[in-house]
This record gives C-alpha cells, sequence and structure tokens, in this order.
C-alpha cells in the first residue's frame, strides 16, 4: 500500500457521513429531496500536475477542467466553484485570472468565493478549486459494477501522456496532444447523458489501468482490459505507434480526463447511439467478472502487468 492509500485509510475513519462515500469515490453527494449537490475539491502543484514553464492561463484552465472532469463522471451540471490560490509574481497571477475568466466563460460556471495566501519564496505555486454540481437522479459511483457487465470509456487515451513527454522533450510530437495535456476538456455532457444508462463511472486521471483497478476493487470484482481495444488517436499514433509498449504507455500516462464506466452488456446499443449522438467515441475495452484485481490481454494474448499501472503520489 502506498503512503498515499495509507493516509486517504486513516481519513476514512473521519469521514462517516453517507454524503461523503467513505472517501471511495471522486465526489462528494449530498441529497437535498429530488436533486443532488454533487462537490468535488482538486489541486495543482507545480512540478507534479504542471510544469513551471506552463502558460498560467494553461494552468488556470486545467485547474478548473480537472474538477469539472469530476462532476462529469457523477453526471452532474455545474453550479460554480470556490478557488483558492497561493499568490506569487504580479505578472503570472494577472495572467492566470484572466485565463480563469476565459474558462470559466468556456464553460459556464461561476466563481463564488474562495481564499488567497502569499507563498513563501521559491515554493512551489499550489491552486486548488472546489466544484459545486447540481444532479437528478442516481448519481453513479465508482463502486456499483458487476460481474458480467462491459468496461467503456470515451474519447482517445495517452494522448496528454504523449503531449506531457513532447513538452519534456522525449518525443516529436503535434501540438494537439500538448494541448490535450495543458488543456483537458471534461465530458461534462457525455456524462449527464449516460448517468442512467451506466452502473458505476469516474474520470481517468492518474492512468486507464490504476483507475479501472479501483473501480474494479470499489466495486468488488474484477476487471479485464483487452490494450487492443484502448482507442487512440491519430496524432499518437503517429507519434509512438500502435504497438504494445505505446498502449501500455497510454494506459498508464494519465491526465486523459475521459469517462470510465461500467454498463451491463443490454445497454451497449443504447450507448454506440448515444455516441454518434454526441459525436464522442465511446469504446467497449474489456469487462468485469467475479474475484478481485486487473487482467491485461492484447488480442487473445495475455499480457504481463506492468511495474507502474498510473500515478500515485508516494
Amino acid at each position: 500500500m502506498s503512503y498515499e492509500s495509507d493516509f486517504l485509510q486513516s481519513l476514512r475513519r473521519l469521514a462517516t457521513d453517507p454524503a461523503a462515500r467513505g472517501l471511495t469515490d471522486d465526489a462528494a453527494v449530498l441529497g437535498l429531496g429530488e436533486r443532488s449537490l454533487v462537490l468535488t475539491k482538486d489541486l495543482l502543484v507545480e512540478g507534479v500536475h504542471y510544469l513551471p514553464g506552463d502558460p498560467p492561463a494553461d494552468v488556470a484552465w486545467k485547474l478548473l477542467a480537472v474538477n469539472l472532469s469530476d462532476l462529469a463522471a457523477k453526471g452532474a451540471r455545474p453550479c460554480g466553484v470556490l478557488l483558492g490560490y497561493s499568490l506569487g509574481e504580479e505578472a503570472w497571477d494577472r495572467a492566470f485570472v484572466e485565463g480563469l475568466g476565459g474558462a470559466l466563460q468556456a464553460f459556464g460556471v461561476a466563481l463564488l468565493g474562495g481564499d488567497t495566501v502569499k507563498a513563501p519564496p521559491g515554493a512551489p505555486r499550489t491552486f486548488s478549486l472546489t466544484a459545486i454540481g447540481e444532479a437528478t437522479g442516481a448519481v453513479p459511483s465508482r463502486g456499483g459494477a458487476g460481474a458480467g457487465e462491459q468496461l467503456w470509456v470515451s474519447g482517445t487515451i495517452g494522448d496528454a501522456g504523449a503531449g506531457l513527454r513532447s513538452l519534456r522533450g522525449g518525443i516529436d510530437a503535434a501540438q494537439s496532444l500538448i494541448e490535450r495535456y495543458r488543456n483537458p476538456r471534461p465530458r461534462l455532457g457525455a456524462g449527464e447523458a449516460l448517468a442512467p444508462l451506466v452502473t458505476a463511472m469516474m474520470d481517468v486521471s492518474d492512468g486507464l489501468l490504476i483507475d479501472a483497478a479501483r473501480m474494479a476493487e470499489a466495486s468488488g470484482v474484477a476487471v479485464r482490459i483487452d490494450l487492443g481495444d484502448v482507442p487512440l488517436s491519430g496524432a499518437f499514433l503517429e507519434a509512438l505507434g500502435s504497438g504494445r509498449d505505446a498502449r501500455l504507455f497510454a494506459s498508464t500516462a494519465g491526465d486523459d480526463y475521459e469517462l470510465l464506466f461500467a454498463a451491463p452488456a443490454e445497454a451497449g446499443a443504447e450507448i454506440l447511439r448515444l455516441s454518434e449522438r454526441l459525436g464522442l467515441p465511446l469504446s467497449r475495452i474489456g469487462g468485469f467478472a467475479a474475484g478481485a484485481g486487473l487482467r491485461l490481454t492484447d488480442g487473445g494474448d495475455e499480457v504481463s502487468m506492468p511495474e507502474r499501472l498510473g500515478w500515485e503520489h508516494g
């Protein structure tokens, strides 16, 4: 068990309100009669979640987008956000505010308040955002997948990881991949449309493999992923190819902010119709079975588990 997992386990003893969902989900869900408030908080830390040279407007966009992605995974519509901000260089801070304004306008989200603090000189910039959403009907959790159900994912996987590798000088990659790293697009419309069809849903933030394993663990089942079915973009294929190593990289890199969801087989046709209506690929990449753990295949071949399934904080 990682230190992060151990620390979260200690917090779970404190999070006894049902709205906290045992701290096993991406958001808290507070029931208010026929609707629910969905609340989530994500942080960005310089050098961990973004590169020191990333433009401040892009950092602002990413801070908002990753929080809205958690709302999307609960089928919630965003109502507003609260900002926690560490003050630094004035010109950088002003550019961040301008970028945040553009992002708020793009997603139609209100800034409701927050707090600021002056960071010590040389400290990494750290920001947090609390996003508040509203949902009607059942709010899917990570933990509802059942044996015999199918595993699906939206969009394409690995683009942001390839963009980050390019920014670090590892490969030559299209600008579109860098944009996927710096400017993720939360699948808000898709999340709201999928919520009535799925049994479990979360976003892919730390890596497809590690997040699928977390869904399976929360659901008390085993999960299988076929690497050959993991959707890759044309830009990714041009930069890294379609071989097994490239697919393993895509599946462990993280920062995708796509929707990962479980659904019964009989919902498959409706999911494909929804994919066509949204103009967004929704791809079946595996399934769930009785048992525990993660299994990888590639076509008919069994694939050894990589040393690293995705991102963990320590």
